[in-house]
């Protein structure tokens, strides 16, 4: 005979069984998954079992399902398996609660079963202030910046979050966990800050967990000024243009342009290209474009200008034979700079000197020197070339060298030596030969006191005059001096000889040469030979007189 199902009437003195069951603490616990299955044991008894009917414990308890056919299910996804275990399909949060079993065989018995429902964690969401994201989706932030992170989930119970960091060259680092949100923040984003975030969110109820990495860069605009030059390709004659901007990360990219015109030459994250001649004119400008991630919008810019070389040298030298000599040659104007080559002879303008014994090649800049040593005049003399090329154009300049015997330099020394003597020797002999003359003028008839008297009446202090004449006119005055002498001693054997001087600037006219006043000297030397004249016709006429 089968039992009785209870009338709905004793539910509530049920109800009331059930909490003080409740508080005994006889109850189980099981966790299922929000759209899983789950099966609710009653009791852990095997054998026979008696009538088995299933309630749900809310405010009232409300049936569920029992083994009496008679009575459906509260819901057709609720089912009997073993003919005692309640079976729930497809659960869903609101299936979470306490449930009670309640079985009559021999004797009544009950048995609690709460059952927690999880969920999740789904949608993890990792949330970083960021400055941009890459094309492929990678975050980056700059350097220097605050950057706050956090990390969500949809989950019941509310998950575990946990934060793991892990650098490019190192090991992963927890950075902590909390159980509901889990939110920090960076101050100060440095490069080794950069690499892979991770957020763990674990359902503690489940034990299922999730996890969302994000990489995180750390850029840097460059610090330094953009630069740019040109030079010449080695091993190519061709224009290199080379653009760099130093110190940021990523590299930046770089344009360059004709200019005027803005004409695209290239662009490239390498900030180098190559140019053909044909693309090159004396003057021509070039502008380099510099662009960052993290900007300026406008980027930086340099521009260079290229130019021909212009070469300045002297047009002739001149060596010894078995002497050296050094030739210059100067550029100037060349960008970039020129490659300088020594030429040897018009008729082989492409031989080129290359540095050896004899000649020597130095450089410094943009000034070369050739050196050549031991000089040959049949091997050396002759035109030497001094080339200056970049892409933009050539220069050349000749210079022609001389190679000369050398001079018998003590020879020349001892011929001057010589001419210096003979010069002294005659410079010598004529001083002796024409010595100073000092000359007293005074009229031998007349006594020492009677000159000295005439000087005296005529205001005159001649005192002492010495009178310098040249060579030649000293001669002459000699020779006619000596002439006057005898003409005064015959005329002093006469017994008497009258006399008488008008004028005492008839006795002596002396002009005396003073601080070389030559013209005053030869006046003076013209004026005594007129005196001497006089005298001699005036005693020549009183000898002709009666006495």
């Amino acid at each position: 005979m089968a039992a009785r199902v209870p009338e709905p009437r004793v539910l509530v003195c049920l109800g009331a069984l059930l909490a003080r069951w409740v508080a005994t603490g006889l109850e189980a616990a099981v966790v299922g998954e929000v759209h899983e299955n789950v099966t609710l044991h009653c009791g852990n008894i095997s054998g026979q079992r008696g009538l088995v009917t299933w309630y749900r414990n809310d405010s009232e308890p409300v049936f569920l399902l029992s083994s009496n056919s008679s009575l459906p299910p509260a819901k057709p996804r609720f089912s009997l398996v073993n003919a005692s275990s309640l079976h729930i399909e497809a659960l869903s949060l609101q299936d979470e609660g306490n449930y009670t079993c309640w079985e009559v065989l021999n004797e009544t018995r009950w048995f609690r079963v709460w059952l927690q429902v999880a969920s999740g964690p789904y949608q993890v969401e990792v949330n970083i202030s960021t400055t941009g994201t890459l094309p492929n989706g990678t975050l980056y932030v700059a350097k220097g910046s605050q950057v706050d992170f956090s990390c969500s989930s949809s989950s019941w119970p509310p998950p575990m979050v946990e934060w793991w960091f892990r650098s490019p060259d190192s090991r992963t680092e927890p950075f902590g966990n909390n159980l509901t949100v889990s939110c920090f923040t960076l101050l100060l984003m440095s490069q080794n800050l950069q690499g892979n975030y991770t957020c763990l969110a674990m359902n503690m109820l489940s034990g299922r967990h999730r996890k969302v990495t994000t990489e995180l860069l750390v850029y840097s605009p460059p610090p330094s000024a953009l630069q740019c030059w040109a030079e010449m390709s080695p091993g190519l004659f061709v224009l290199q243009l080379t653009c760099r901007w130093d110190g940021g990360y990523p590299d930046p990219d770089f344009l360059w342009t004709e200019e005027p015109g803005g004409v695209i030459v290239g662009s490239s994250k390498l900030g180098v290209e190559m140019l053909n001649r044909s693309q090159l004119s004396d003057g021509k400008k070039f502008k380099c474009v510099g662009s960052h991630i993290l900007g300026p919008e406008s980027g930086a810019s340099c521009v260079v200008q290229i130019r021909s070389p212009s070469v300045l040298s002297e047009p002739m030298k001149t060596c010894f034979v078995g002497g050296n000599v050094t030739l210059t040659c100067q550029v100037s104007g060349a960008y970039p700079q020129a490659k300088i080559l020594w030429l040897r002879n018009l008729t082989q303008p492409e031989v080129v000197i290359q540095p050896s014994s004899h000649y020597l090649i130095t450089q410094n800049g943009q000034s070369s020197t050739l050196t050549v040593r031991n000089c040959s005049q049949g091997l050396d003399e002759g035109y030497y070339v001094c080339r200056a090329e970049n892409p933009i154009g050539v220069r050349e300049v000749d210079i022609w060298l001389s190679v000369k015997e050398p001079l018998n330099i003590v020879g020349i020394v001892g011929t001057i030596v010589s001419l210096l003597l003979l010069g002294l020797a005659i410079i010598s002999g004529l001083m002796l030969y024409y010595s100073p003359v000092f000359c007293w003028k005074c009229k031998d008839s007349l006594g020492p006191s009677a000159s000295l008297s005439g000087f005296l009446k005529g205001g005159q202090d001649m005192g002492d005059v010495m009178v310098l004449v040249e060579s030649e006119e000293e001669e002459v005055e000699e020779e006619e001096y000596v002439a006057e002498e005898e003409e005064e001693e015959e005329a002093n054997e006469r017994e008497e000889l009258p006399k008488e001087i008008h004028k005492h600037g008839h006795i002596h006219r002396v002009t005396a040469l003073v601080n070389g006043d030559i013209d005053r000297m030869r006046n003076g030397l013209q004026a005594l030979q007129d005196d001497s004249s006089e005298q001699q016709s005036d005693i020549i006429q009183e000898e002709d007189r009666p006495v």
